[in-house]
Formats: C-alpha cells, structure tokens, sequence
C-alpha cells in the first residue's frame, strides 16, 4: 500500500468507483471476542477474494497487530499528531488484509480544526475506493468517539455470549443505536457458546426484544463455539483462521460470513455510494 493515491487515481481513470462496504464490530462490553472475530472474519473475505482493511479502534487497548503477531510502527495517533499519512499507518497482515493499529488520542479528533478533519476525511473517502470492506473494530461501550463511528457505517455486528450480562449490554447497546439512528443494519453473533442451542436461544432473546420494544428487525449471522483453539491461537499470536483451518471455530465462521454475503441488503450495494462519507461528514460538521 505504497501509493495510497495512485491507485485511486487509477481506479477512478477506469471508472471503477466501486466503495467499500464499511462494518462496525461492536459489544456492549469486553471480554466477549470482538476484536478475535473482526481479524478472522476479515480473513474469511480476503480469502473469498475480496480486498480488506481491518481500522483497529478500540483507543489506548487495541490489539489487533498483537492477535497476528506483527508490529506497527505508526499508528492512527501519529496520524493525528504527526500528520503521517494513512499509507504511511496501513500495514498488510495474513492473505494480505490491510490494517490500521489502533493508538492513543484518537478522540481528539473531535477536538481538532475544520482543515484537521477535513484531512481525515479525505483520507477515509479514498479508503472507501481503495476495498472491498472496511471492519472496525470498535471500543467497547458507546462513547462519543464510537458513536461517530458507528451512527456512519453500512453494518454493525454486534457480538454476544451467552451469559447474561452479556445479553443485557449487548441489548443497551443496540437500543442506544436505534434511539440515535433507526438505519443502520444490526446483525447478530452469539461467541463462546457451549451448545448451539444455547447461542440460538440467546440471539432470538435479543431478536425478540429488539422487534418487541424498539420495533427493530436484527438479522441473526450465527454461533460460535466455545474452543480450545481459540485461545491456542491467541497465545501463538496467530489467527484461528489461518493456523487451524479445520477446527470447528473456523467452519462456523466461515457458515457466519457466508450468511453475511449472502444477504439481500449486501448483495444489493451500490458501486456508486459514498454514503459512509456522507454520514460521518454530517456528524463532524454537527
């Protein structure tokens, strides 16, 4: 990802002005697998062909260069604070994702001058023309720097376990979305279930209460299971995906994001919509 601008200019000589399907990866607490289930699933879909960014942006405790074992030297805080380029911040992972380290003093974003975020937007719009899905991988909880995020993208997969106050954070959460902005698309995932039935029942529990009181549609994607593999992985700062390709975790996945692709609303993306850009632009100039 040498020249950032080159390919855009490229792409767009060629009328090529495919944009990115932009996916919020989000939970209503720690702990529960998110940041695991954004760097495998987006391996799931560079397998599948497809050119993707990983945006780590769980501020001051991201950790996705750490799950594939790799360094980042820049971060998106030297974006910020040094001015260095989003090629300069975008390193290349396992089946050649793309991602972006996550740092401290993103929020500052919020804090900084018109021709600041200006400069960001710019860059996160040539982003868009340069993939085919962009993933971040949000903080845990709704905070103000989240929410910009989050009230912009296409899709936000919210992530679950079965235990109760999982359910109960992940449901506040959702509902905090809704009351915000009623448009976004909401897919659900239960991880680290012992049993799938267990995982089922407690996606069509949130299901149901989200129809029920908020008159709100949420797609259930599917189960993960509770596996060993999973944390060897993680001590071997590998990816599950790629260093068991046969383990249980990794077909129920991959069934999850086959689902994904396979919905309508998914299928039917515009290859002429910047509305990702829109959007953030829209709440940045609130």
């Amino acid at each position: 990802m040498r020249d950032q601008a080159e390919k855009l200019r490229k792409k767009l000589s060629n009328g090529a002005l495919h944009s990115a399907k932009t996916i919020a990866v989000v939970s209503g607490k720690g702990g529960v697998g998110k940041s695991n289930f954004t760097i495998n699933t987006a391996l799931s879909l560079a397998k599948k062909g497809k050119k993707v960014l990983v945006f780590d942006f769980d501020i001051g405790m991201g950790n996705i260069n750490v799950l594939i074992g790799a360094d980042s030297k820049h971060t998106i805080s030297n974006f910020i604070e040094k001015n260095i380029p989003f090629n300069e911040i975008i390193y290349t992972g396992p089946y050649q994702i793309s991602y972006i380290s996550a740092g401290n003093g993103f929020s500052k974003v919020l804090e900084l001058d018109k021709i600041s975020i200006q400069r960001l937007l710019i860059e996160l719009e040539e982003l868009q023309y340069l993939y085919d899905y962009i993933l971040f991988d949000m903080g845990a909880g709704a905070t103000n720097a989240n929410l910009q995020i989050m009230l912009s993208v296409d899709d936000i997969f919210v992530i679950t376990t079965p235990e109760p106050t999982s359910i109960t954070d992940a449901y506040s959460m959702m509902k905090y979305i809704v009351l915000q902005e009623s448009n976004n698309h909401l897919y659900l995932i239960c991880n680290r279930s012992e049993r799938e039935k267990e995982g089922i029942a407690t996606l069509e529990r949130l299901q149901l209460a989200m129809k029920k009181f908020l008159n709100k549609n949420v797609q259930i994607l599917g189960v993960l299971p509770e596996d060993s593999h999973v944390r060897k992985a993680v001590i071997g700062q590998t990816p599950f995906y790629t260093e068991f390709p046969r383990s249980l975790i990794t077909t129920k996945l991959e069934k999850i994001v086959q689902t994904y692709l396979g919905d309508e609303h998914v299928s039917r993306q515009s290859s002429h919509t910047n509305s990702f850009i829109r959007r953030l632009r829209s709440l940045f100039e609130r």
